[in-house]
Formats: C-alpha cells, sequence, structure tokens
C-alpha cells in the first residue's frame, strides 16, 4: 500500500484517538455529580476519576502553595495563579497534540507495511492498538514536565515526579485506542480497495524461528534477568551524587523493566509457579507474533520488525495482567474496576525492550535469509 493510501487510515484513527481522550478528560466532572456516585458507588467513581484526570483540562482543585488569591496580596497571587493555570494549560495542550504526532507515524507504517486484507486484518488490529497505548504514553512523558511545574514543586524530586506520571492514564488509554484502531483498519481496508495486490513476504520457516527466538531473548532479558527482584533493586537504587539526576531509578524502571518477581521464599511453590506462568505466557506471546510477523508484512523491512515487536511486547504484556488479575483472589472484594488498576504496566519498558527485540529479530532474519540463499 502506497503512503498516500495509508496516510488516510493513519490520519482518522490519530483524530480519533486525541477526540476520545479529550471527550474522557472532560467527563471527570460527571463522576463528580452526586448520581454518579449513587448510581457507580463512591470508590468505582473514586477510582475512574482517578483513571480519567490525566486527560482532563480542568486543573487540579488545590493550587501551589503561596499562589492562592487571597485578601491583601494584592495582583501578585493572582498573577501566581495565572501563571501556574497557564502552564497546566499549555501541558495538557501539548499532551494531546502529542497523541496525534506519535500515533501518525507508527499508524502510517504499520497500515502500509501490514495491510488488512489477505488475513492481515485481526494482526493490524492489534499492532494498531498497541501502538495507540505507546503513542499515548509517550504523549504523557513529553508533556509531564509542564503539568509537574505546574504544581508549583518542579525541581523537588523532579525524576521520580516524571516516572509517577508517566503511569498515569493508561487505563482509559487502552479503551480508547481500542476503538481508534478499530475504526484505523476499517478505513485502511477501504482504502486497501484497489491498491492493487498485497502480498504476504514469503519466508523460511527455519529463518522466522530464529529471528523469534533471538527477539524473544531480548524480552527475557528484562522479563527474567532485570526483572528479578535483586537486580531490579541495584537498577532501581542506582544514584549518582546530587544534581538534577539524583535519583534516575524510578524513571530508570519504568523504561527498563517488564516486571518485578523474586523466588518462592514465603510462598507456596505452588502459587509461585502460578505467577510465573503468566511471565511465560508474556515470552509465548512476543515468540509467537514475532514468528508470523515477517510473513505477515508486505517487507520485512527492520522499522516494520521494531514496531511490531513492540506491539507484541504490549500485547504479552496485556496478556500477563489478565492472568495475575483472575488469579487475583481479592478481585471480589475489591471490585473489577480496583483490580484492572494493573493494566498497561510496563508500556514505557514494552517500546525500549520491543524496539530492540524488533531490530534483534529484523538483523537475524536478514542473516538467516543471507545464509540460506548462500547455501542454495
Amino acid at each position: 500500500m502506497t503512503y498516500r493510501r495509508a496516510a488516510i487510515p493513519a490520519l482518522a484513527g490519530g483524530l480519533l484517538l486525541t477526540a476520545l481522550l479529550w471527550w474522557a478528560g472532560a467527563s471527570v466532572q460527571a463522576l463528580r455529580l452526586q448520581g454518579t456516585s449513587d448510581v457507580l458507588g463512591g470508590r468505582t467513581a473514586a477510582e475512574l476519576e482517578h483513571w480519567l484526570v490525566p486527560w482532563s483540562y480542568d486543573p487540579p482543585a488545590a493550587l501551589p502553595l503561596g499562589a492562592e488569591p487571597t485578601g491583601g496580596v494584592g495582583d501578585s497571587a493572582g498573577t501566581g495563579t495565572t501563571r501556574y493555570r497557564s502552564l497546566y494549560t499549555t501541558g495538557m495542550q501539548i499532551r494531546f497534540g502529542a497523541v496525534f504526532a506519535f500515533f501518525l507515524p507508527g499508524a502510517l507504517l504499520l497500515v502500509r507495511r501490514l495491510p488488512p486484507v489477505s488475513g492481515r486484518m485481526p494482526a493490524t488490529l492489534l499492532a494498531l492498538w498497541s501502538w495507540g497505548a505507546v503513542a499515548g504514553t509517550l504523549a504523557v512523558t513529553v508533556s509531564a514536565p509542564w503539568l509537574i511545574a505546574s504544581q508549583g514543586h518542579g525541581s523537588y524530586r523532579f525524576l521520580p515526579q516524571l516516572a509517577s506520571a508517566i503511569s498515569a492514564g493508561r487505563q482509559i488509554l487502552l479503551a480508547t485506542a481500542l476503538v481508534a484502531a478499530a475504526v484505523t483498519v476499517l478505513v485502511a481496508w477501504v482504502s486497501a480497495k484497489g491498491a492493487g495486490p498485497l502480498p504476504r513476504t514469503a519466508v523460511p520457516a527455519r529463518a522466522a524461528r530464529l529471528a523469534a527466538g533471538a527477539g524473544t531473548a531480548v524480552i527475557a532479558l528484562s522479563s527474567v534477568v532485570l526483572s528479578y527482584q535483586s537486580v531490579a533493586a541495584s537498577i532501581q537504587t542506582f544514584s549518582p551524587d546530587g544534581g538534577l539526576l539524583a535519583e534516575p531509578g524510578d524513571l530508570v524502571r519504568q523504561w527498563l523493566l517488564l516486571g518485578a518477581w523474586s523466588g518462592p521464599a514465603g510462598a507456596p511453590l505452588g502459587e509461585w509457579l502460578l505467577y510465573r506462568a503468566a511471565d511465560v505466557l508474556l515470552l509465548a506471546v512476543v515468540w509467537w507474533a514475532l514468528r508470523l510477523l515477517p510473513g505477515l508484512l508486505t517487507r520485512a523491512t527492520v522499522p516494520a520488525m521494531a514496531l511490531g515487536a513492540v506491539g507484541a511486547t504490549v500485547l504479552g504484556l496485556l496478556a500477563q495482567q489478565l492472568v495475575r488479575i483472575a488469579l487475583d483472589d481479592t478481585g471480589m472484594q475489591y471490585g473489577l474496576v480496583r483490580v484492572s488498576a494493573s493494566l498497561g504496566n510496563g508500556i514505557p519498558a514494552a517500546l525500549t525492550c520491543g524496539l530492540a527485540a524488533g531490530t534483534v529479530a529484523a538483523l537475524t532474519l536478514r542473516a538467516a535469509l543471507r545464509g540460506a540463499n548462500d547455501g542454495g
């Protein structure tokens, strides 16, 4: 599919994702109504509000210390309040603009290399869904400094604040990204009509397995080795002396670790193995997706494989988290909304590790295909 044909569905999906997130953020006020609390329950309404606040244009209720316009301080307090509110508004404008800006190029590449025809529609839908979640997470990341500064204490523990901000709003992002992906796939399916043949790439099974194994090994490095409790603690407690970058541990953990686990000490072995099965599922999903991906692409380029591996890692994380939610025996006690709060954890790490895994898989695939051709 040409870039011109792929641009239409990518634009439609980006605009819809941005609009849905804006609408979700505008719904915060509705959750604060007494009738909403009566219908949903106070705890559920509060949890949903927590999910939506990162996408709301309404500034926080609490103004920074000293910026509140009380009597006798003249215009300076009002000016300070206006400046903090302006910072918040600017941060939200950047956030929504960045959602569209990040989603568009990824969707354009995916629709071009993975058009929803010839049996590819489910793969295209899942890839676009995961990329929508990644685009939203990147948008939250780049806009977070303005929102942190708007609270009046941006210089205090900035990196831990940034790490906390990155993980906000991901639950609503997953839902809106799924809707946007579905619309993008539908428009791409219509655009693909008349585009000519869009065949799959012929990839030998052995080369595909080698590439999938190499890519999965990169994901396993984060999920199994780096995420082990003692190693993760060493990464997170790394702290150079002084300066703005004195506490990068939380931020590094966000972008490197796909989870956290320890040995079975203090827990029954059977229960420990059951929870480790979720980690195995993550690796299985990644391997299976990377095994199929070269044959689904119209051309197995490095950018397409890297983006596909990011999607595979995000999907593997979601599968892992759904299994753990099912195994959590507190679900009936706290409710589905409360238990679902873990959905979307690890998306920044999925982006980092997925890009590396896809690049390694693509290079391994090229080497395997070159070796097969030379041997032939």
